[in-house]
């Protein structure tokens, strides 16, 4: 199954790393001594098997475990937290390096940026403890309340724009436009516009009927591909430069 075989890749994994506390320890012992616990905490078991304070299959019969921990609900202390730099990083010099050629190269072009003016608004995102994925938007109880899709305005912006609380608003960056509801709030400061990222499930041929009842709007329809981080491709989400009308 797919259960076994994720398990079975983390325990050939660790057998092969010299650092692994199983290092060089039989596959199927390993594996017969995680069965008694299938999915997702046949995982947990391994992790903490494996990791500072596990037991290592045996080789600290002291240490934790699933079993363990299930046999003490109430906790487990294990005194004071002990450091473990650097003896745990594996560079040559025991040090992190961060002086990588290309992160270097890249210093000009970030310290131009910065003395660059800021647009008079800029559009970030945001999440909502009931919304981190999108797919939570498909579970009615974490649905109900007030909408949670709505753009936030901090209230010197809304009166220079003229937008109401509850109100339609237009935002337009170089990429697209959309329409979103309202919220006037000092959660953001002047200048900063804010969506949540997410929403816009009213899409032909999504399957979720209950967000599909709350749609709201896709703040990716904002971003575009014009503006990508160039050491690692991703595209620009946050600080987009954008307008806002009412409606």
């Amino acid at each position: 199954t797919m259960d076994d075989g994720f398990a079975s890749s983390l325990v050939q994994r660790a057998i092969g790393d010299e650092h692994s506390v199983i290092h060089g320890r039989a596959h199927a012992d390993i594996m017969s001594a995680l069965a008694p616990h299938p999915g997702p905490e046949r995982v947990l078991d391994f992790a903490l098997r494996t990791g500072p304070y596990g037991d290592g299959f045996g080789k600290s019969p002291e240490g934790l475990s699933l079993n363990r921990l299930l046999a003490n609900p109430h906790g487990i202390d294990l005194g004071a937290l002990r450091p473990r730099l650097p003896d745990m990083l594996r560079t040559p010099t025991g040090r992190i390096k961060l002086d990588y050629p290309a992160f270097m190269a890249d210093v000009p072009r970030l310290q131009a940026s910065l003395t660059q003016p800021r647009p008079p608004l800029v559009l970030i995102g945001r999440r909502h403890l009931r919304s981190n994925n999108s797919w939570q938007h498909n579970v009615r109880t974490l649905m109900k309340g007030k909408p949670r899709c709505l753009l936030q305005v901090h209230p010197d912006d809304a009166r220079t724009l003229g937008l109401s609380d509850g109100g339609n608003a237009r935002v337009t960056s170089a990429a697209g436009s959309l329409i979103a509801p309202v919220e006037i709030t000092d959660s953001v400061m002047a200048g900063v516009v804010s969506l949540p990222h997410g929403w816009g499930h009213n899409v032909e041929g999504t399957k979720m009927a209950i967000a599909n009842n709350q749609p709201g709007v896709n703040v990716n329809l904002l971003g575009g591909t014009d503006h990508l981080d160039p050491l690692s491709g991703n595209p620009q989400l946050n600080g987009i430069a954008v307008t806002i009308e009412p409606v």
